[in-house]
């Protein structure tokens, strides 16, 4: 078996073994698996069950996961993705007044879409036509944006009437959990300790279970509870995705996740090494794991899936192959049944990962030109724009707004590619959508 699954993975051309690669799998796992809860919360607030969630989700990620590491073999995990998932239930749901139900059939129609500009292999030649510095911008700017919610979920950066954010409160024993854990893991770090990483967040769970600071699980194995409720509820109303004010909301769905998983994608490439001649290798797998997870999502039951951030978590402590992906799928379907175990891995738990994989993935702004404004103005807006609207695909959209005209300004517009200049119109509309 560990032959087979060197050989496949081609471990050693990768200089990393089974042993790392599935410690890496279980080091991206713990960091995201908040989304096993953070989800069904979300999508409950919409009026759906929320073991139907929990379910669906569990599903629609190892799904996601195992595609992507046995078609694609990247370190890369799926799963649904935060913020569009707010869309679906706060703008749409609660904001519009539409049904959950159409809702998702809303997500379904936009998934049918996506499969089809993936197998047409448009997704593959929009991300193949983005400039380096704007790709490093990207990966520096995901480092940030995570690193911001890993301050902010630690405490130890809260919101501030006066100054939009602050310092959060010494005097909360969780903000110290982060500190320790944040502390622990740069010193391993610095040493140089295989799976620093995933050695900080288990030394921190376990001193918040010590402290009382983390409640103890109240059971081990729970049953997986019945998705009947949402199953199939996407594709049975599809009828109902029949005004203008709907199929914007379909393109929204679209574009969110496009290019969410697209800015994932190429920055979690660059942090590994991935990155060929400025393409991302076997990118057009990657991209068909990522839409056959959405369409299947669509179907049990949540929010669209998306290339997740928190597998830097992993490539940092060595992941290099689809073994670290399929590792973490695996553990998707464990998660199913020991879901009170998980309730031990808190936001402050995971909170000193996502800082440290930030500083790592923020070391790509040095290779940015920012000697030449035409570039650096919008790898700026890129970098900055992501933590300061809290979404990957507007920083990305701010950017790429800006570049065909500081790049025209510069008299470089011949040196735009023509889906940049496409981009451009795309993102303006989106932005417009975005803030009717």
């Amino acid at each position: 078996m560990k032959e087979t699954l060197v050989r496949y993975f081609d471990l050693s051309n990768l200089h990393t073994t089974v042993r790392r690669e599935i410690l890496a799998g279980f080091t991206t796992f713990i960091s995201m698996a908040y989304i096993l809860f953070v989800n069904p919360t979300v999508l409950g607030a919409a009026g759906m069950n929320k073991g139907a969630v929990f379910t669906a989700t569990a599903l629609a990620s190892a799904l996601g996961c195992i595609l992507m590491g046995v078609l694609a073999k990247y370190p890369i995990a799926i799963a649904p993705g935060l913020g569009v998932n707010a869309f679906f239930t706060y703008s749409v749901v609660i904001g519009m007044k539409i049904p959950w139900e159409t809702a998702l059939a809303g997500v379904f129609l936009a998934s049918l879409i996506f499969m089809l500009i993936t197998v047409l292999k448009l997704r593959e030649a929009i991300i193949n036509a983005i400039p380096r510095n704007l790709k490093l911008a990207i990966a520096a700017g995901i480092g940030l944006f995570i690193a911001f919610l890993g301050l902010h979920d630690g405490g130890l950066i809260v919101a501030n009437k006066s100054t939009v954010v602050g310092l959060g409160s010494f005097g909360v024993g969780t903000t110290w959990l982060t500190i320790f854990g944040l502390i622990i893991t740069a010193i391993l770090m610095v040493r140089k300790v295989p799976g620093a990483i995933f050695i900080g967040m288990v030394a921190t769970a376990i001193l918040g279970l010590i402290t009382g600071l983390i409640a103890a699980p109240s059971a081990i194995l729970a049953s997986a509870p019945s998705i009947k409720s949402t199953f199939l509820v996407g594709a049975i109303h599809i009828s109902d995705i029949n005004s203008l004010q709907l199929l914007v909301v379909v393109l929204t769905f679209l574009l969110v996740t496009f290019f969410d998983t697209a800015g994932t994608l190429v920055g979690l490439a660059e942090q590994a090494g991935f990155m060929v001649n400025n393409k991302m290798p076997r990118v057009g797998r990657a991209l068909l794991a990522d839409s056959s997870s959405m369409l299947v999502g669509s179907l049990l039951g949540t929010s669209p899936t998306s290339a997740y951030v928190e597998s830097s978590a992993g490539i940092a402590v060595g992941g290099r192959s689809g073994l670290t992906a399929v590792t973490t799928g695996l553990l998707f379907i464990v998660g199913l049944f020991f879901s009170p175990l998980l309730a031990v891995v808190t936001s402050q738990v995971t909170a000193p990962a996502l800082i440290i994989v930030g500083v790592l993935m923020a070391q790509s702004l040095r290779e940015i030109e920012w000697d030449k404004l035409e570039v650096a103005i919008p790898a700026f807006l890129i970098v900055l724009g992501m933590p300061l609207t809290y979404s990957i695909s507007d920083g990305i959209a701010l950017g790429f707004i800006v570049y065909p005209i500081t790049m025209i300004a510069a008299k470089r517009g011949k040196e735009v590619h023509p889906l940049m200049y496409a981009l451009f119109f795309v993102f303006v509309l989106f932005i417009w959508i975005l803030n009717q």
